[in-house]
Parts: C-alpha cells; sequence; structure tokens
C-alpha cells in the first residue's frame, strides 16, 4: 500500500516540479482512546499514533521560495510562500499549516536558509478528528530539522507545532494531537501529563480485538466550532476555584472528590458542568490505563463509554450523529466500548470491537446510521503506528 502511495506521489512531484524528489518521510494521524479536552485542562491523554497518516515527497530548491501540491486538494494547486516574515494568508487555504511551522522556527532562531518542492498525500479523512493539521506541522517540522540539521528533538519539533496552531493558525489546542503524531510507537498508547509532559507508553495487547475508527462524515471545523468557548469556561471555573485553592494550576490537578467539596464555588451551572468533565475524565483517564495494563480489557471498554456520556452530559461536545454512532456501537454484539474522539462536533467515534464481531458491526452500524441521519459513515480499522519519521 505505501509503495503504490509513493510512486503514484513521484509520478505527480515529476508533473508538478519537472524534477524528480529526493527524500520521503510519514507522519501519522492519531486516535485518542481515552482523556478528552482534558489536555488543555493540564489532565491526561491516552492517544496513540496510527496508521493512517501524511506522506511527502521532498526536493531542496536553491531560492527561499517554498512550493507545495496536496494530492487531497487537487483544486487548491500549486500554492507558493518565502521562508521569511510570514502571515497568516486564508487565501493560501491548507498551507497555513506548514507557513506556521517555518514561521515559529524562525521565531525560535532556526531560520531557513532555502526552500523546497514539496508534495503532499494524506490518507486521513479530513475534518475527521483524526489530526490532519497535527500530521502536517509535525510533518514539516522533521522536514526542516531535517533538512537543516537543527538538532532539535522530538519534543522540541511537538512544542514548536503546537505553538504554530496556537498562534499562526489561531486555534488553541492543547498538546496531545502533536504530541501523539511526533512520538507514537508501534502497538503503544501514550500516557501523558499535559501538566508537565511526563509520558509513558502502554503496551496495547488487545488479544481478539481491534481499534474501530468510524467517521460521521460530518465535517468540523475546529477554528469555527465552539472549542474555544469550552476552553475559556474551563479555564474562568479554575479561576473561581482558586479564589478557595490559591495553589491551584490546572483542573487535572483534581481529585473527583476534592471537586466535590468545592465545585459548589463555581457560579454558573454550566461552567460548573464543563469543569466537572475536565476533573472526571482525567481521573477516569487514569483508571482506565491501569485497567489495560491489568488485561481487564472490559473495564477499559466501561470507562470509554462514561467518557461519551460526560462529553455528552457535561461537555456538550457530541451532537446527533456521535451519540447516534455511540448508541448503535453499543448495541452491537462483541463491542467492547465506544466513545467520540477528537474535539467533537462531528469527526469519529472509536470502538474497541472483538475481530470476529467486525464484519457484522460495520454492516449493521453502517446501515442503522444512514436510516438515521441521511448518508453513510465511514470505518477504519486501524493499527497502531510509529511517529513521524523519514522513509528515504
Amino acid at each position: 500500500m505505501e509503495q503504490e502511495i509513493l510512486t503514484e506521489m513521484k509520478a505527480v512531484f515529476t508533473e508538478k516540479f519537472g524534477e524528480k524528489a529526493t527524500r520521503s518521510y510519514f507522519s501519522p494521524g492519531r486516535v485518542n482512546l481515552i482523556g478528552e479536552h482534558t489536555d488543555y485542562n493540564g489532565g491526561h491523554v491516552f492517544p496513540c499514533a496510527i496508521s493512517l497518516g501524511t506522506y511527502a515527497l521532498v526536493a531542496d530548491r536553491d531560492d527561499d521560495k517554498t512550493r507545495v501540491y496536496s494530492m487531497n486538494l487537487a483544486d487548491k494547486g500549486v500554492i507558493e510562500f518565502p521562508m521569511t516574515d510570514l502571515k497568516y494568508d486564508k487565501a493560501k487555504d491548507w498551507a497555513n499549516y506548514p507557513m506556521g511551522v517555518v514561521s515559529v522556527f524562525e521565531q525560535a532562531g532556526h531560520a531557513c536558509s532555502h526552500g523546497f518542492d514539496i508534495v503532499i498525500n494524506g490518507t486521513l479523512p479530513g475534518g475527521s478528528g483524526l489530526s490532519s493539521s497535527a500530521s502536517i506541522e509535525v510533518l514539516t517540522a522533521v522536514i526542516l530539522n531535517d533538512a537543516f540539521g537543527f538538532g532539535l528533538d522530538m519534543v522540541d519539533m511537538v512544542k514548536l507545532s503546537q505553538k504554530a496552531e496556537n498562534v499562526f493558525v489561531g486555534v488553541n489546542c492543547g498538546i496531545m494531537d502533536q504530541f501523539a503524531v511526533g512520538m507514537g510507537k508501534k502497538d503503544c498508547a501514550i500516557l501523558l501529563d499535559c501538566n508537565t509532559l511526563s509520558y509513558r507508553y502502554s503496551k496495547i495487547a488487545l488479544k481478539d480485538a481491534s481499534i474501530v475508527i468510524t467517521n460521521t462524515n460530518k465535517p468540523h471545523s475546529l477554528a469555527s466550532s465552539a472549542y474555544n468557548v469550552r476552553r475559556a469556561q474551563c479555564e474562568h471555573a479554575l479561576n473561581e476555584l482558586k479564589e478557595v485553592k490559591p495553589e491551584l494550576s490546572a483542573l487535572g490537578e483534581l481529585s473527583n472528590q476534592e471537586f466535590n467539596m468545592i465545585a459548589g464555588h463555581i457560579e454558573e451551572q454550566l461552567e460548573r458542568q464543563r469543569a466537572r468533565h475536565a476533573v472526571y475524565e482525567n481521573n477516569r483517564t487514569l483508571e482506565a490505563v491501569e485497567a489495560l495494563e491489568q488485561d481487564d480489557v472490559e473495564e477499559f471498554g466501561r470507562l470509554m463509554d462514561e467518557s461519551h456520556f460526560s462529553l455528552r452530559d457535561d461537555y456538550d461536545v457530541t451532537g446527533k450523529n456521535l451519540d447516534t454512532l455511540a448508541e448503535l456501537a453499543w448495541a452491537q454484539e462483541g463491542v467492547i466500548g465506544s466513545r467520540m474522539t477528537g474535539a467533537g462536533f462531528g469527526g469519529c467515534t472509536v470502538s474497541l470491537v472483538r475481530n470476529d464481531a467486525i464484519p457484522a458491526f460495520k454492516e449493521k452500524i453502517g446501515k442503522a446510521y444512514t436510516d438515521i441521519i441521511g448518508y453513510a459513515p465511514s470505518f477504519y480499522v486501524a493499527s497502531i503506528a510509529d511517529g513521524t519519521h523519514r522513509l528515504s
């Protein structure tokens, strides 16, 4: 599969740029198994990199211009930008993600002395919540680091990639997406403390089950969604809790019991619910990882379901499409757990499904979802992959 993709890309590269590429790279997408909307609340997340992602073919140029072409967005054509003094430019569409990375590298003292010709080809469905933007950002960071020998380690590149999305693109995301994309490890998920960036790998031994990602096929746009509103609500709730607990620096530091004792100090009921999700989801994530490490996959699945309830009822980021998929999954034979993954408002669910039940899972949910929503979902059985790396 990978060879076929790269062969097709080589032909496109020659057609668009009249030369041959000299290097190739792959940057995965990510799916978060549990721990949603906890990353910017100083809590824990449990994502893994997946085998779907973004490929790039690259050739150096001898001027300071970069030309990028996406095979997924062929209608946008070849987009050009300089390698210095970049500003967000709506007309440059998806190219703002690599532009943002070039910009934050320059500001951090890693100026690029020449540009590139780059062809991109992604196997991630766009707008699915599987981090296609983080995949492109970390991919760009690795290409720059490799080309100019900046000597940055992956965590440095992850932080710069997140900064590109926050500052240049204007989406106030946490660190999880870029971290999972860059630091992914085959057959492992990452338990990451977003407050301290301490992390450990946890082997995912699902035995006779697989991770099935189901795409609602309802696109979501983070920048224009209620994402930044939720973040502001949590920050406001945290500030109110600090009045009674001044040493508190993040919602993720609280146990459920501690939160319940002081939650009354959050004046707005809605903000109290948002904060409760952040606290409970963080602690649920720690419990879930412990269950998985003790081979209690059933308990992990139960906590996945609980996570969805909380995202639906307290955080209000699911909506009809995601709720329909989750409810249909819970009713199927062989489903261990299912929940929305990503920011919400569309995107995907992630389910743990016994392998012998996967064909019926796809068939029954596909039909029922289409009947209810009016169009079909898409299914991806994901394998857990390594983080962003050079191929050749």
